[in-house]
This record gives structure tokens, C-alpha cells and sequence, in this order.
């Protein structure tokens, strides 16, 4: 089976508005040999890695790492964009009906935990019917990987007892930067309180998440081999993840942009300081630079 082509970190390509199936974008039949008459109970849930984070954090990166293992099995050519389970069901509504990038978290009904409708434990077999036809169950690990997992930790491990959850973030800035061309009629600034939103919700549900790995995407881009070792550890993944497909300059257009700003005009000076001002320090708590993107520093989850 082909890979499909990777637009970049989440980089949906049709302005930002990526449809689910059933609503202008249509899943692909399942590959030959997908499972017609499969119960679903002989599902063991702890087998299931979902990825999350926000769009163009790099879960697409991600997932394709994980899926590239030879004892995990993930998403391929199911004619949803991304691959992206959120599109494959109909259970929960997708990031865009809450606003799509740069808006879906700032929705309260976007954020799914144990007490949401419809109930976790009742969604099990809706959510395995439009999944399970897409992966190779000879493999042990099953991977779905959609932004919005990064809000909804709590109400797959309450749907799937045991599963994990990988979520990859990235510099604000970049996100913001990278995210704003979606994001008609919201400023920088908008799209950071975006960020922190997503990411307070996440820290907030980590205490709740027995199986939570947090990694930074410029971690993954410095520090593969580290990173992936992490990773793979926490996984209990019996071979090594490969690090041949990450490329390393995808944030370098951004660097450029926030290095511009602060010797452009007026009001991209004061763009750029308005979000140092704002947002600064909280910045700094992940290890980040609000001036020099590409710093990296300590931070811990």
C-alpha cells in the first residue's frame, strides 16, 4: 500500500477547512482484507496509541513515525484529509465544527472527557466500526492520530481502558505563525490565547491520564534519537522508531517571519511586542524564547 503524500505538520489543503466523511468528503472503501464480520469486543484497547496536538504541531510527522514501525499499524488512504480518524466516524464532531484551526479549543463543548454525550463507553463500538476496516490488525499497536485528541485524552481512555496518548506540541509563535493564513479575522495574539487554551485544557486532564507522553516537536527535530527513545520506551515498542523521514527546516519560514517583524513596520513591532508582553513568560515555562524561536530551553510537563 502506497504512503500518501504529507502536506506538512497538519497543513490541510483546502484553506483550513478539513470536511468529515459524509459531508463533501468521502471515505475510501476499505483496503482488501479489512475485517467485515470482526468482533469488535476482541479488540484489546490498551493496543491503541492515539496522537494529538495541535494543527501543524506536527502529529501528522508523528503519526507517520509511529505508523512506519513495523509493529504498528496506522491510518493510510482512506480518503478523509490527514488520514485523520476525527473524519472516518460520526460519534463526536470534528475540530472544525468548533472553528477548525486556531478556534476549536476555545469551545467548551470541544473539550471531551468521561462525562461527555454521548457517554465514552457507548461510542466504543461506533468509533472501532469506522476505524478497525482501515487498520492491519496483524500488528500489535493501532495508531489514530487527530488534532483535537490533545482535549479529548480523558474520553478515549474512559472509551478505551489502557490506551495512550501521544501529544506533540510546538513553539506558539511558530503554531500561530503557521496557522494565521486559516484564521481570517484573528490576529497573532488571538491565535497564542488559542494555544494556551489547548494546553491548559491538556494540563489540566494530565493528573486524570494514566498513559499521557508529552513531547516538543523541536525535540523531535534536535533530538530524535532522545526523543524517539523516549517515546518508544513509554510505548513499550520492541524495536526502535525511525527518525529517516523528519525534516528539519519546516519552522525556518517562521523564523524568518517573527525575525522580519521586529525590523518591519510599526505595527509588526508592535505585533511582536504585544506577545512578549502577553505571553512571555508563559512561553518560557516550556522551554521556549519569545524572541529567538529557535532557542531551546529546560522545561518540564
Amino acid at each position: 500500500m502506497q504512503i500518501p503524500r504529507i502536506h506538512g505538520p497538519d497543513m490541510p489543503t483546502d484553506g483550513g477547512r478539513t470536511p468529515r466523511a459524509g459531508t463533501g468528503f468521502t471515505a475510501s472503501t476499505p483496503p482488501a482484507g479489512a475485517v467485515s464480520d470482526f468482533n469488535l469486543s476482541q479488540i484489546d484497547t490498551s493496543r491503541l496509541i492515539f496522537v494529538g496536538g495541535l494543527h501543524r504541531s506536527g502529529t501528522t510527522a508523528l503519526g507517520k513515525i509511529l505508523a512506519d514501525h513495523p509493529n504498528v499499524s496506522g491510518f493510510r488512504e482512506t480518503g478523509v484529509e490527514e488520514d485523520e480518524g476525527q473524519h472516518l466516524q460520526s460519534v463526536y464532531k470534528p475540530a472544525w465544527d468548533y472553528g477548525g484551526p486556531g478556534r476549536f479549543a476555545l469551545h467548551r463543548q470541544a473539550h471531551l472527557t468521561e462525562r461527555s454525550t454521548p457517554p465514552p463507553r457507548t461510542a466504543v463500538a461506533g468509533l472501532l466500526d469506522a476505524w478497525v476496516p482501515f487498520w492491519d490488525l496483524d500488528r500489535h499497536f493501532l495508531v489514530e492520530k487527530s488534532p483535537p485528541n490533545l482535549i479529548m485524552g480523558r474520553y478515549l481512555q474512559e472509551a478505551f481502558p489502557g490506551s495512550a496518548l501521544v501529544v506533540i506540541i510546538r513553539h506558539p509563535v511558530v503554531v500561530a505563525l503557521a496557522t494565521r493564513k486559516w484564521t481570517r479575522g484573528k490576529g497573532l495574539a488571538g491565535l497564542m490565547k488559542h494555544w494556551f487554551a489547548a494546553h491548559d485544557i491538556l494540563r489540566s486532564d494530565s493528573a486524570r491520564l494514566k498513559r499521557l507522553h508529552v513531547l516538543r516537536y523541536e525535540d523531535l527535530i534536535n533530538r530524535p534519537a532522545r526523543a524517539l527513545d523516549d517515546l518508544q520506551s513509554h510505548l513499550g515498542l520492541g524495536e526502535p522508531l525511525s527518525s529517516s523521514s523528519i525534516d528539519g527546516s519546516r519552522s525556518q519560514r517562521y523564523v524568518r517571519a517573527w525575525d522580519e517583524l521586529a525590523r518591519g513596520t510599526a505595527r509588526g513591532r508592535w505585533a511582536r511586542e504585544k506577545i512578549r508582553a502577553l505571553y512571555g513568560d508563559r512561553i518560557a515555562a516550556y522551554g521556549y524564547d519569545v524572541q529567538d524561536l529557535e532557542a531551546l530551553g529546560p522545561w518540564e510537563w
